[in-house]
């Protein structure tokens, strides 16, 4: 009946089958897959089922099934649910009897009614079809293709087989040769072979030797890996001890090079405290001898000075007269060549100007500039007027101050020699005690350079440490520290390896056992733990950390085996018994094994992880794990080495502390001598100073007296020119008034021709007087000058030193300095023979030190030499 799902079972039979759904769009193939609402379908199939009984289909089963899978863009077909192409399928039909060719196998609805009423070349077309025919006529087209395509072969073909004829001719000429070459090469190959036979029996001879010689070496290897590794372990300390060596005579080296400099100093200071008390050992026997010689000598000198100030004071009054003349006749030649200038300029006017007029504003321009100029010259003469008398009234003033500064010195110099005397005392106390504190300056500069070697080495070792786990645990136990520090927190015990020691030889065995466990951070609680991981969030520091907080810690006693081949490693391990449960934790259920067969034996019995001396590892789960280990950079050496230079640090800045707390006694000491030297100084230097200052005090009012008259000297001639310029300035406008107004002529009047003919001969005159002048003042002044310099820079300055030498002060002072040169001498004799014996006793001690040196130096290179692996010999 209608509607029963007959046209989709036909359909359905008709998709496995034919080719009417083998071309579909994207849009067809969603129509059918999905129509409708409800979920997509991404995919379906159609599954046939033949009986196969009769065997129709060759497939060796009663029941053959073909499913086609369809989607959005496959399209799969299965043959006993095996993926298969639609050729494989489509042949397997057509060998069953299902062809192609001829689809009417399955007739559709309404196609037998077509037929019934088809014309009759339709029904013709049809019953071929249905027979098949069409096939045929296809083929028969294919054919007829396939004929043309092959006599075009055939021609082809007769030319290659003529190509092939001419061939053969060449190939047959070829073969004889070839022929003969095979006869030889079977030849040469049969040679070839017994060569490489022969070649091939020897190399497997030496493979076998060599076989047998890698087991021997294998064994030699392993017998020098443990010889490697304990060479290596022995060089390490005899680096170490060398660089103790070495940093002990750099010690002594500086030590020897700066008491080798302070020799040298004190050898200069000797020599030149020798040459001192020589020289002040000679003043002071010549003081006596030449203060009776210089009273004589001061009385000869000043009868000189005597003489010489009396012809200097005839030669000053010519000098000053010819000095005056030649300023005046300098004065009126300014003037005559000033006067002579306006004429000739008044001359050369009617060139300048076109008319009177501009002339006359010229003029009245210039009358105002030299108005202003001659008020500034007028003010300028007023100024040096007023610092003339002002001058003199200085000098009259000091006159009388010098007048006023003579008193008796005797009191001042008796100070001052009991203050020398209580200085030099004092002084050499100082020097004493500095002595003292530079032998303490000397051991402290030693202790801090073995402190910095030591911290330097210290910090190699943790860097060392440091450099075999990961910047995260390092970053961690950085922050750790740094919380603990900070809070002050309490039960933080550090990383595990900081907590136990063991010997050399199990190294291996524990770094491999614990990992980077053994930088896991031991606690006294878990509550602590929490409080250090908040306060690391809470502050956002970077790092990984583990914690062994002691009290969650749980561990049972353990029944170790009783053999010489096995030892518990925790056994091996010297720590704090407060610390056992974290030591039992990591390394409680650890045999350390004679060799890997006896690990593997004792992990499968005792049910416990085993580990060799060299690191290889069986776990009780059954993992064997092992390989090379690179002990150079073994974790507890590297700790151990950071605790060596931590007690050696501490060692070293016990021994600066006491060093630095002497020196402090000796400059609390020094810083009272100190005080009292400078204070004695400050006393000396206030009586000298009173003493100089009132002996110089003459001697600079003096010096003033003589600068305030030069200053007069200098201060009158400028008087002078300012009073001939004003004259010539006077002279000018005058002449420029008279010309003012009068008429612009080419020519001067015959007056003032005539004053310029006078003006030249005035001019000449005085040029010639100027002359005349100039040459007798200038033989006066180097008359003036010899007597003044033979004054000042001879006989007064002999006096003066005649009169020091006379001063019986300075020969006290002398003394004085005498015995203080002299103490000092004693004491540098002293100080040289301490530093001789010092450095003889340093050099000895250099000459051990270099010694030692070379002997560890040399002991390393036999040690290194026997570290190199020999080479196996391999032939």
């Amino acid at each position: 009946r209608n509607g029963s799902g007959k046209s989709n079972f036909f359909l359905a039979i008709q998709f496995v089958l034919s080719d009417e759904f083998s071309h579909m769009r994207p849009e067809q193939r969603q129509q059918l897959l999905h129509e409708g609402s409800g979920p997509r379908v991404v995919n379906a199939y159609v599954e046939i089922t033949f009986d196969n009984t009769d065997n129709r289909i060759p497939i060796e089963k009663e029941e053959v099934t073909i499913r086609r899978v369809i989607g959005f863009k496959k399209d799969q077909y299965f043959l006993d649910k095996k993926n298969v192409t639609k050729t494989d399928v489509m042949n397997l039909l057509e060998s069953a009897g299902f062809s192609r060719s001829n689809p009417y196998y399955i007739v559709k609805q309404g196609r037998i009614n077509q037929m019934a009423v088809a014309p009759d070349s339709q029904r013709l077309k049809l019953l071929r079809e249905v027979a098949g025919t069409r096939v045929y006529d296809e083929r028969k087209e294919e054919s007829l293709g396939i004929l043309k395509d092959t006599e075009g072969k055939i021609e082809k073909i007769d030319e290659f087989l003529q190509y092939i004829e001419e061939r053969l001719k060449t190939l047959e000429e070829e073969k004889e040769e070839l022929k003969e070459y095979q006869k030889w090469d079977r030849m040469h190959r049969s040679l070839e072979y017994t060569m490489y036979d022969k070649e091939l029996r020897e190399v497997r001879d030496k493979l076998e030797a060599l076989d047998q010689q890698r087991l021997e070496e294998g064994d030699r290897t392993k017998d020098f890996t443990i010889h490697l590794s304990t060479t290596a372990n022995e060089i390490k300390f005899l680096e170490r001890d060398l660089k103790e060596l070495e940093i002990k005579t750099s010690s002594t080296r500086t030590e020897r090079d700066q008491l080798s400099e302070d020799r040298q100093l004190q050898i200069r200071q000797k020599a030149k405290l020798e040459l001192d008390l020589k020289d002040l050992d000679e003043i002071c026997n010549d003081d006596l001898a030449t203060k009776g010689t210089s009273a004589e000598e001061l009385a000869q000198v000043e009868e000189q000075i005597k003489t010489a100030q009396e012809a200097l004071n005839q030669v000053i009054p010519q000098f000053e007269e010819q000095k005056e003349l030649e300023q005046s006749c300098n004065s009126q030649l300014r003037m005559n060549e000033q006067r002579r200038t306006e004429l000739y300029a008044k001359k050369g006017r009617n060139l300048e100007f076109t008319d009177q007029k501009k002339r006359d504003e010229w003029i009245r321009s210039e009358l105002k500039t030299y108005g202003s100029n001659l008020s500034d010259k007028e003010e300028q003469l007023k100024t040096v007027e007023k610092e003339v008398s002002d001058t003199k009234e200085k000098i009259e003033k000091i006159t009388e101050e010098i007048a006023e500064r003579s008193e008796n010195l005797d009191e001042r110099k008796k100070e001052i020699e009991e203050t020398n005397k209580e200085l030099n005392e004092a002084k050499i106390k100082r020097d004493e005690v500095q002595n003292k504190r530079k032998d303490l300056w000397r051991q402290d500069s030693n202790f801090e350079q073995s402190l910095n070697t030591s911290k330097e080495q210290l910090d190699e070792a943790e860097r060392q440490l440091r450099s075999t786990v990961s910047k995260a645990f390092n970053n961690g136990i950085d922050a750790i520290k740094k919380i603990v520090r900070e809070k002050n927190i309490s039960g933080v015990y550090g990383p595990l390896i900081e907590n136990f020691k063991c010997n050399e030889k199990f190294f291996t065995a524990v770094e491999v056992t614990a990992g980077n466990r053994l930088f896991y951070i031991i606690v006294d609680t878990d509550k602590t733990a929490s409080q250090i991981l908040s306060i690391m969030n809470k502050n956002k520091m970077s790092g990984e950390v583990n914690f062994l907080p002691l009290n969650r810690l749980s561990f049972k006693e353990i029944q170790y085996p009783t053999s010489n081949d096995v030892i518990p490693m925790v056994s091996k391990l010297e720590y704090n018994q407060i610390f056992k449960p974290a030591m039992e934790t990591i390394f409680g259920k650890t045999l350390i094994c004679r060799s890997l067969e006896i690990a593997s034996q004792y992990a499968r019995n005792e049910h416990m992880d085993c580990i060799t001396l060299d690191g290889d590892q069986v776990s009780r789960r059954g993992a064997l794990t092992g390989g090379d280990y690179d002990k150079r950079k073994s974790r507890l050496d590297s700790q151990r080495q950071v605790w060596y230079w931590q007690a050696k640090l501490q060692e070293e800045e016990s021994n600066a502390g006491k060093i630095k707390g002497d020196m402090e006694e000796v400059d609390s000491e020094l810083s009272k001598l100190v005080s009292a030297v400078q204070k004695l100084e400050t006393k000396q230097i206030q009586l000298r100073e009173t003493y100089e200052r009132q002996k110089m005090d003459v001697q600079n009012l003096s010096v003033e007296k003589k600068q305030l008259e030069k200053h007069l000297d200098t201060k009158t001639r400028l008087k002078m020119m300012l009073e001939g310029d004003l004259t010539a300035l006077r002279g000018t406008v005058a002449s420029l008034q008279q010309e003012l107004g009068t008429e612009l002529l080419s020519q001067l009047t015959e007056d003032e021709q005539e004053e310029v003919k006078k003006l030249n001969r005035e001019i000449s005159s005085l040029q010639s007087q100027i002359r005349e002048s100039l040459e007798r003042r200038s033989k006066l002044e180097v008359e003036k000058n010899m007597y003044e310099n033979l004054l000042h820079n001879n006989l007064f300055k002999r006096k003066d030193q005649l009169l020091s030498n006379i001063d019986e002060f300075g020969m006290t002072e002398r003394k004085q300095e005498y015995d203080r040169k002299k103490a000092e001498f004693a004491q540098a004799t002293e100080g040289m023979e301490a530093t001789k014996k010092r450095l003889e006793w340093l050099e000895n001690e250099m000459d051990v030190y270099t010694k030692k040196c070379k002997e560890l130096a040399t002991q390393i290179e036999h040690k290194r030499k026997k570290k190199k692996v020999p080479t196996a010999t391999l032939r």
